[in-house]
């Protein structure tokens, strides 16, 4: 049984399932839900700048979680929502590790093997180092 789910979420179709799957998880245990979007920071220097790109970043992600919030009151799951700055696959696994969940579910993004395999991908990176069960929804 799960207590803790947490799911990363990016606005992404991928993502969209991702969501739709661990709220119907969190609803069914009666499980808290923690939803993460992640701002990838630019690859650029310190300045006022990068600064700005990060905190328009984080008003998009907000904003892409507002939408979700329906959906959790419909379900009556208690949700807890952040956005959080740095690489996906790091963040997904620190908030996971911050919540002690028990769960993490991501999507997948549904790449061509050859780019999978090229280019690697945030679940791949989720499911290789995280200490605990991950679920990928494709």
């Amino acid at each position: 049984m799960y207590t803790k789910i947490l799911v990363g979420y990016d606005g992404s179709e991928a993502g969209k399932k991702a969501f739709e799957t661990a709220l119907e998880l969190a609803a069914t245990h009666g499980a808290e839900l923690y939803v993460l979007a992640v701002c990838r920071p630019p690859e650029i220097g310190d300045d006022v700048e990068t600064e700005a790109v990060i905190e328009n970043s984080r008003r998009y992600h907000r904003g892409l979680l507002a939408e979700l919030k329906p959906a959790v009151s419909a379900k009556r799951v208690k949700a807890h929502f952040e956005v959080a700055v740095g690489h996906p696959a790091e963040q997904i696994i620190y908030e996971a590790d911050r919540h002690g969940v028990d769960l993490i579910v991501v999507g997948d993004r549904g790449r061509s093997t050859f780019a999978r395999l090229l280019l690697g991908s945030v679940s791949k990176q989720v499911v290789q180092y995280a200490d605990r069960p991950v679920m990928v929804v494709r």
